[in-house]
């Protein structure tokens, strides 16, 4: 067994974003350069780890839910990592550099994911290697993107969804990845610590505009993105959360991967990540009811939200809901909550004026 886990960094806890006091002006000038213009942001709650030795692309693809054994150079996907009972322990990028994998994942699970990983290495040439302090990362998002990456004087080549390629910026190397196109142009960058403000400085002077976690936050509810210790947690099993981006059936054995394929095969779980429009505030965790059988029933609960200012306040959230209720009437304490489409469309267009 190959490990090299004593450089890792302290326990940084990050918590995941939440409703971050904001200025109404502020935040909707953020999200709408997300939307409609570009924004730019840190993702320095962001861990890496690395993985060498020969054994890497094998050991891993046993370990985890998406088939990193055929990911090509260059090419990254999403995946969780499951206990033998088929439960969530973790979501991450995994990105294939050819002399390495480098995953990459909130930091906020940097203290669990690295333990499991040891635990699973057996006589395996495999080494772990905790990058966080290598590198940072900055976000880049919007339909300007492209525009402002090039102004800043990077070259920005075409690339696929988690498709990276390695380039220089002012002879600094670094790291740039088309991220997944929830709506438009996004790209992260991973740089080294030493050069990312003059980075992000250049990226502002070309026309980008500073978001803060109050917009990101809005942006994936209302975009229906998840987020592990909010809205996928140890209880979730991988279907209930819809990602179905991070399964692949065809790719042979891995861990938890037998209630994986007994869902599969039944067809459904009992109960799904939903987004939801409301009107009235709650705490993250409250209880959705329904009149089934004549009967009040908890159905589901509320695991994010987040406040759309303006004339009238508008509430979007993620939570789980049950499939019996999903065309039933639904309310949290007596107020109606009502199911959406993913996504929220008119709010990703940037249309956030609020409408009867």
């Amino acid at each position: 067994m190959l490990t090299d886990l004593q450089n890792r960094t302290p326990e940084r806890m990050t918590n995941p974003p939440v409703n971050t006091p904001v200025n109404e002006g502020d935040l909707l000038a953020e999200f709408h350069a997300l939307t409609q213009g570009c924004g730019v942001y840190s993702l320095a709650d962001r861990a890496k780890i690395v993985l060498t030795g020969e054994d890497r692309s094998r050991w891993l693809n046993g370990m985890v839910t998406n088939n990193v054994r055929d990911l090509a150079l260059g090419q990254g996907l999403y995946a969780f990592l499951l206990n033998p009972q088929g439960k969530i322990q973790g979501d991450f990028y995994a990105f294939n550099r050819g002399a390495d994998i480098v995953l990459d994942f909130e930091e906020a699970q940097l203290a669990k994911l690295l333990p499991i990983f040891d635990h699973y290495i057996i006589m395996d040439d495999v080494l772990i290697t905790n990058a966080s302090e290598k590198f940072t990362a900055i976000g880049i998002q919007g339909p300007r993107s492209h525009e402002v990456l090039q102004s800043a004087g990077l070259e920005v080549p075409e690339l696929r969804p988690l498709q990276m390629v390695g380039t220089k910026w002012q002879d600094c190397h670094l790291m740039l990845v088309r991220s997944e196109s929830w709506k438009g142009d996004a790209f992260e960058i991973w740089i080294g610590p030493e050069h990312s403000d003059a980075l992000m400085h250049a990226l502002l002077q070309a026309g980008a505009s500073n978001v803060g976690k109050g917009a990101l936050n809005l942006y994936r509810i209302a975009a229906g993105i998840p987020l592990y210790g909010a809205d996928i947690r140890e209880r979730d099993l991988p279907q209930e959360t819809g990602q179905e981006r991070a399964l692949h059936y065809a790719k042979g054995c891995y861990v938890g991967q037998e209630i994986v394929e007994r869902i599969r095969s039944r067809g459904q779980v009992h109960r799904v990540l939903s987004r939801f429009q409301m009107t009235a505030p709650c705490p993250i965790g409250s209880k959705i009811t329904a009149e089934i059988a004549g009967a009040t029933k908890e159905v589901g609960e509320i695991t994010s939200l987040a406040t759309i200012p303006g004339t009238v306040v508008r509430i979007v959230a993620l939570g789980y809901l049950r499939r019996e209720a999903l065309n039933q009437p639904l309310t949290i304490n007596g107020s109606p909550v009502r199911v959406q489409p993913l996504p929220f469309e008119a709010i990703l267009q940037g249309n956030l004026k609020s409408t009867s």
